[in-house]
């Protein structure tokens, strides 16, 4: 006797379906935070970067995106010594797009400040401290090294610098291929009438 699928056996696939499409993105392991929120990094409106990061409790794969107009501003990253003397004539990394997405790798300081003349001084600068109670991180992966040219508004990076420029976040990873499988095969089952019983 040929086992045919019924109405129910037919709702069930789809069911399965629809609630194996909704899982299929999960959100991704960090935050994303903007610095200084709304007003972005600048200097007008004097805001107060130092009260912004302590408010906050960064982690391993959290990105940190600067906003700001790039004719005004940038990003450099700097050590400690030239944060606390706005010195950004040794960057670690220096950022000029704009809308800069960078992804934290490991637990720390890091130092940010604008690179433009005075900007610093007037407390455009902006120290993020990774906790060391941090979620689980990803393993890591080699730093991006410093070139000896790069384009006009991409980011240069040091080997030592622990965060990766992001262009883009969508904030969402894909299924892996396996589960991709195993879903496939489930709907084909299902779909076949591979768990209908028929009497």
């Amino acid at each position: 006797m040929e086992r045919k699928p019924t109405a129910a056996a037919a709702a069930a696939a789809m069911a399965v379906v629809g609630v194996l499409l909704a899982v299929s993105v999960v959100p991704s392991d960090g935050a994303v935070l903007t610095v200084g929120d709304a007003l972005g990094w600048t200097i007008m409106g004097s805001p107060n970067y130092t009260a912004w990061a302590e408010s906050k409790t960064f982690h391993v794969g959290d990105t940190i995106v600067f906003s700001y107009a790039k004719s005004f501003h940038n990003v450099v990253e700097v050590n400690k010594t030239n944060y606390n003397a706005c010195n950004s004539s040794s960057p670690i990394a220096t950022y000029a797009t704009g809308n800069d997405s960078i992804t934290i790798k490991h637990k720390g300081h890091y130092y940010f400040i604008c690179g433009f003349p005075g900007h610093c001084d007037a407390g455009q600068r902006v120290d993020i401290k990774v906790s060391k109670l941090s979620s689980p991180s990803p393993s890591p992966s080699p730093s991006p090294t410093a070139s000896s040219t790069s384009l006009p508004g991409s980011p240069t990076t040091s080997a030592s610098s622990g965060i990766s420029p992001t262009a883009t976040n969508s904030g969402t990873k894909a299924v892996p291929t396996v589960l991709a499988a195993i879903i496939a095969v489930f709907c084909f089952a299902a779909t076949s009438g591979g768990f209908v019983r028929q009497e």
